[in-house]
């Protein structure tokens, strides 16, 4: 959600410690578990209409399964006027007619279920739609009894909003300004008010009811502003940063409006209702947006009391192919979590997908490297719908293809988030499968499709949709891989990302990656952590890679992958 955040606030303006997982975490279904994103639009259109549909997302459950996911994560559902996508809701217990009926996701809970796959929603509190009959009723009269359900207040003078966060909105009918941090459609609920809070935990008891395993917290960091409203001072945009053009250089600082200590009275609340349906595993996962470890470990709450699973977005966005920065960020997720286990993201619905780390020659192997560390290491994965096949980020060429707001106003420097929400590349044939041959599809259907698609990797021992479904059974199947500790290797090779995981009876398995374009030679020493064997036995291999015999003298090819039990 921070890329949204981006957008709209720019629119406006114009290990080497051992770790091992808390018992308290053995039993529960997320833990060493993957999670699979689905964009609802893009995954499986079933009525022809070129848009993607729950009943599309029913009929590909057994693709799911193959992956050896253990749950999906589906991007909102909800009734909506698409301002953003759906991420600006009319009512928070429906389901938009362009994807369904209750009925539809009824069904859709009950079939996943029977292949033990359990369905995440994605819960925005911090907005609604201005459509929402709450807002609606709130803007009609200061003296409405819902007025108080948003962030209402008074200009400093004509024409002046209440400071200068550049996200206010002027109502001349009640003659006050709206907070709204995202877009002007999506003002922000205030949550200093008990009935507002009330009305969304209710909302999270609705869809427990309806038979969800959890919800992915949207936006939660955002949840309250200062309450003097100080004015905010301008910080740097570094200038790599994907929103630069908008920004020109420089932003508003959000420390008065992002991460205030009141989200955490929140987060308990929540686990709360979460925990008193105590015959199910009901799963918090938060969009943490966090500046480091300690903020990130504040998430788990004092006594794990809040978010199961906040999303470590530092290690899967690095955005460079750095091996001391994932070896930093890694080993801090294991060692600095109070003994919590990460969540890992690699990519998702507001951020370009895995090829931004690519060079152009190498993409596929480093698509292995980025995808070993997401699911080879210490902790819960989520990836997106695509990256198993290798979808590529594929931004629109003509401004009357986009869709995205953001890139409807800011083109052609920003050309949106279109470019990762393409549709799902099931064949070769047109349209990819995803709607029949003459539809027109909401987006158009990458040329990638021709090669990158489920069809036809489905039939290559050696496609990257191999390698994710390789990594899916070892991760659930092998004891070091599924709930082992872990500890970095070499840890001051600078070519060379490895690290060991070693399971409850002493299994133990190697992983060794190779960020760079030459072989690398690596030898590694297990005596330190009490493993005095050195012959292995390679669980996966990049493909053309030798067999090695021994933790001795081993040739890693140009980005290439060993998991190597050890024997």
């Amino acid at each position: 959600m921070l890329g949204r955040a981006r957008v709209w606030a720019a629119l406006a303006m114009g290990l080497a410690l051992w770790c091992s997982p808390a018992e308290a975490k053995a039993a529960a279904w997320w833990s060493g578990g993957i999670i699979y994103e689905i964009y609802p639009r893009s995954f499986q259109d079933s009525n022809g209409d070129g848009i993607g549909d729950l009943n599309g997302i029913t009929s590909r459950l057994d693709y799911i399964k193959s992956l050896g996911i253990d749950a999906i994560w589906l991007a909102p559902v909800y009734p909506s006027p698409n301002v953003d996508v759906g991420y600006d809701i009319s009512d928070y217990e429906n389901i938009d007619p362009t994807y369904g009926t209750l009925q539809d996701f009824d069904r859709l809970i009950a079939e996943a279920n029977k292949r033990h796959i359990r369905v995440i929603m994605d819960l925005v509190l911090n907005h609604t739609s201005d459509k929402h009959p709450w807002f609606i009723e709130s803007a009609s009269s200061r003296h409405n009894p819902k007025r108080d359900w948003y962030v209402w207040r008074d200009g400093k003078g004509p024409g002046q909003p209440p400071n200068n966060w550049r996200a206010w909105q002027y109502d001349a009918k009640t003659g006050q300004y709206y907070y709204h941090r995202y877009a002007v459609q999506q003002p922000d609920l205030n949550w200093r008010n008990p009935k507002v809070a009330k009305a969304m935990y209710d909302v999270e008891r609705f869809w427990i009811k309806r038979g969800v395993s959890g919800f992915r917290l949207d936006a939660v960091t955002a949840l309250f502003e200062d309450s003097k409203l100080r004015d905010a001072s301008m910080v740097e945009v570094p200038p790599g940063d994907a929103y630069a053009a908008f920004f020109g250089g420089h932003r508003l600082d959000d420390k008065y409006t992002d991460n205030l200590p009141e989200v955490h009275g929140v987060l308990k609340q929540l686990r709360r209702v979460a925990d008193s349906f105590r015959d199910r595993q009901v799963v918090l996962i938060g969009e943490t947006w966090v500046k480091d470890v300690s903020d990130l470990r504040k998430m788990y709450g004092p006594k794990n009391d809040e978010l199961q699973m906040p999303m470590d977005l530092r290690v899967g966005f690095v955005d460079k192919l750095d091996v001391a920065s994932f070896r930093t960020l890694i080993t801090e997720a294991q060692t600095k979590l109070n003994g919590n286990e990460p969540l890992f993201v690699l990519d998702n619905h507001d951020r370009p997908r895995w090829d931004r780390y690519g060079d152009g020659v190498h993409n596929t192997d480093i698509g292995r490297v980025l995808s070993t560390i997401m699911l080879a290491s210490r902790a819960a994965t989520m990836y997106y719908y695509g990256d198993e096949i290798g979808m590529v980020t594929t931004p629109p060429t003509r401004k009357e293809d986009a869709r995205d707001p953001g890139a409807l106003i800011g083109w052609p420097q920003f050309k949106g988030r279109d470019g990762e929400r393409t549709p799902m590349q099931w064949t070769a044939e047109a349209n990819a499968g995803f709607s029949p041959p003459g539809v027109q599809t909401w987006l158009p259907i990458p040329a990638s499709s021709a090669t990158n698609n489920v069809i036809t990797e489905d039939k290559d021992p050696n496609s990257i949709l191999a390698w994710f479904r390789a990594l899916g059974r070892l991760k659930h199947e092998n004891a070091a891989l599924h709930g082992g500790s872990q500890v970095m290797l070499n840890p001051s090779d600078p070519n060379v990302l490895s690290w060991l995981r070693k399971g409850p009876k002493g299994e133990a398995v190697v992983v060794v990656c190779n960020f760079t374009a030459e072989t690398q030679n690596v030898s590694f020493d297990l005596k330190p952590f009490g493993i005095a064997n050195r012959s292995v036995q390679t669980l996966l291999k990049t493909p053309g890679s030798d067999d090695p015999a021994s933790l001795t003298g081993i040739n890693v090819q140009p980005f290439g992958v060993y998991l190597l039990q050890v024997r």
